[in-house]
């Protein structure tokens, strides 16, 4: 592929700002599935991804606190580990990570610098322009490959599995969390076709764990994997695990696989998290056991322990007492409604609510309602925000047999004066929950921590 630099091009982006504008510019050629553009860009480069070895995490829920238990345990065990993943809490370059932090501000314009000219020249191509995830996976293989040289690189898909651009590379092995009801307008209306996008990261021969409970969608994943060769670890099956004791700060569990059993402690609070625990200790399980990792218990019970992901039932304020979750789907808020009224003892729930436009709010509201004393209804800070008031006739519709009596709902379009308004009514025997679309919690959080420098997006 030449290279034809343009005046535009010639001239680089003198700072980490100029180059994130850049990338973030390419986000209204939207979200193109397919893979063409990316093995473009990467046989420009040499196809630097070859050389790089990969655990590919797919799933509707779950995925980013996976990543966080692999990247965490492998760290413990002396490995060096990359972590690519989206969208992000505070910064842009939260998304490439080697060994816990986060690339480098004058790395990411070295690197876009390199990629611009490429970019530039396919967008003039009949593939036309790369999409902000293609090129933000573009720099992903670049720093890991080129740059810091990770033992293994944590991998999230960035939507779907089989034709999202994640899916370049081979992993050995993939990890499928879950699969439920999200991205129906670009994965399928039906909870079997989002499991085919899913299974699709799937590779000839290449192990694949998945912690998926639904049998329609178990089938779905049994006949891909005897399809490709794949043997599949499915828990309930080849693996499993027993919840211990939970606290307002720590949960234990114990796991059950195919090679031994381990006690398992964690900091991460809700059921949901024991699954993904589980799922994540199976793929170590999988890597000590073919691959020749050394993942010693002592350390490997560490990671567990110290595995850390913002804004999944983090408490971010002690008076008054409030909780970030960006559960964001109906599982999501399944999972949710279940870990709040088990993790935290309250008087009354008062809870803010923030959505983008192409969720499914219904089911949603259906399992957080019942648990609801006040409802905050807002928009977030994004440009494909839900409106409050078309919220807020959905909650109206449910509220008789779904909510309780005497639940107070309140539209503040403002975000910060919803917050203000969260703030001002949790007292010191309740709870403030903060919950929705990630775009709206990373505002919120950088608020609350006082963070000057968070930015935010996809």
């Amino acid at each position: 592929m030449g290279v034809n630099l343009s005046e535009e091009i010639r001239q680089p982006f003198t700072s980490y700002t100029d180059a994130v504008k850049w990338i973030n510019s390419l986000i209204p050629f939207g979200i193109r599935p397919g893979l063409e553009r990316i093995q473009r860009m990467m046989e420009h480069f040499g196809n630097p991804h070859r050389r790089l070895k990969f655990v590919h995490v797919a799933g509707t829920n779950g995925k980013g606190s996976s990543c966080a238990f692999l990247s965490s345990t492998l760290q413990e065990c002396g490995y060096d580990v990359g972590m690519f993943t989206s969208p992000y809490i505070t910064k842009f370059t939260n998304r490439f990570q080697f060994n816990g932090e986060d690339i480098p501000e004058e790395t990411l314009l070295d690197l876009a610098n390199r990629i611009a000219p490429v970019a530039k020249e396919l967008a003039a191509s009949e593939w036309g322009s790369p999409t902000m995830f293609e090129v933000s996976t573009a720099l992903a293989i670049l720093y890991f490959a080129e740059v810091c040289y990770p033992d293994v690189v944590v991998w999230e898909t960035g939507l779907g599995g089989r034709m999202d651009v994640t899916n370049l590379v081979t992993p050995i092995v993939s990890l499928i969390t879950n699969v439920g009801m999200d991205h129906t307008d670009i994965l399928g209306d039906t909870l079997e076709d989002i499991a085919r996008e899913k299974a699709g990261i799937i590779k000839p021969g290449i192990p694949v764990v998945s912690c998926v409970s639904q049998p329609s969608i178990i089938a779905v994943l049994k006949e891909t994997a005897k399809e490709k060769g794949s043997t599949l670890y499915l828990l309930g099956e080849q693996f499993r695990y027993e919840r211990g004791e939970s606290s307002a700060r720590t949960q234990s569990l114990r796991f059950e696989g195919p090679f031994r059993a381990m006690d398992i402690e964690l900091s991460m609070l809700g059921e949901h998290q024991c699954t993904n625990a589980a799922g994540a200790m199976m793929v170590l399980e999988v890597l000590r056991q073919y691959m020749a990792f050394v993942l010693e218990e002592e350390q490997l019970l560490a990671g567990f322990r110290k595995a850390f992901w913002a804004g999944r039932l983090e408490q971010v304020s002690e008076q008054p007492r409030i909780v970030l979750d960006g559960a964001h789907n109906p599982e999501g808020a399944e999972a949710l409604a279940r870990s709040l009224t088990e993790a935290f003892s309250y008087r009354k729930l008062n809870l803010m609510m923030g959505m983008l436009a192409n969720k499914h709010h219904r089911e949603y509201l259906e399992h957080i309602l019942p648990i609801v004393d006040t409802l905050i209804l807002t928009e977030p800070d994004f440009r494909k925000k839900m409106d409050a008031d078309s919220l807020y006739q959905l909650v109206e519709q449910l509220r008789r047999n779904t909510a309780k009596a005497d639940l107070e709902v309140i539209v503040e379009r403002d975000w910060k004066r919803a917050l203000a308004l969260l703030q001002s009514r949790t007292e010191r025997e309740d709870l403030g929950v903060v919950t929705g679309t990630l775009y709206m919690i990373a505002d919120v959080r950088a608020t609350l921590l006082h963070q000057t420098d968070s930015e935010k997006g996809w």
